[in-house]
């Protein structure tokens, strides 16, 4: 195993998934899982709906704009987990120790994200294939 590295507070906050149709994943989750809607808005070029999990959310991704970078996902790859998020308590110092571990960033710095979150990427390459996303509430 590795050598031990001092650990940032963070927890799963949710898990995004890519769709065509955001409505008809809710309501299939609704409906097999018994997940309730707990926010939804446009934003970025996509329609997000949250679904909540007992805590964890799942982000449903609907692309309502062509060019973003979730329509050339489901272009490519089709509906399904898109990345993994976890709730730090602050994503500048989440992203520092991120590259000290030798992870390579996708957001050099923070932006805004969804729900009025403070959101900044890990490249998958660097990360196990998983897309990760640091988030900041």
């Amino acid at each position: 195993m590795g050598t031990a590295r001092a650990r940032t507070s963070m927890h799963v906050d949710h898990i995004g998934i890519a769709t065509d149709d955001a409505d008809a994943f809710a309501d299939l989750y609704g409906e097999v899982f018994g997940m309730d809607v707990a926010h939804e808005e446009t934003f970025g070029g996509m329609r997000v709906v949250f679904l909540e999990a007992d805590g964890v959310y799942l982000e449903a991704l609907e692309p309502v704009d062509e060019t973003t970078a979730i329509a050339d996902y489901l272009a490519e790859n089709g509906p399904g987990m898109h990345h993994l998020a976890f709730e730090v308590d602050n994503v500048d110092a989440a992203l520092q120790n991120a590259r000290a571990a030798g992870a390579e960033t996708i957001d050099d710095e923070p932006r805004p994200g969804a729900w009025g979150h403070t959101v900044a990427f890990l490249h998958p390459k660097s990360t196990g294939g998983v897309l990760v996303e640091f988030v900041e509430h």
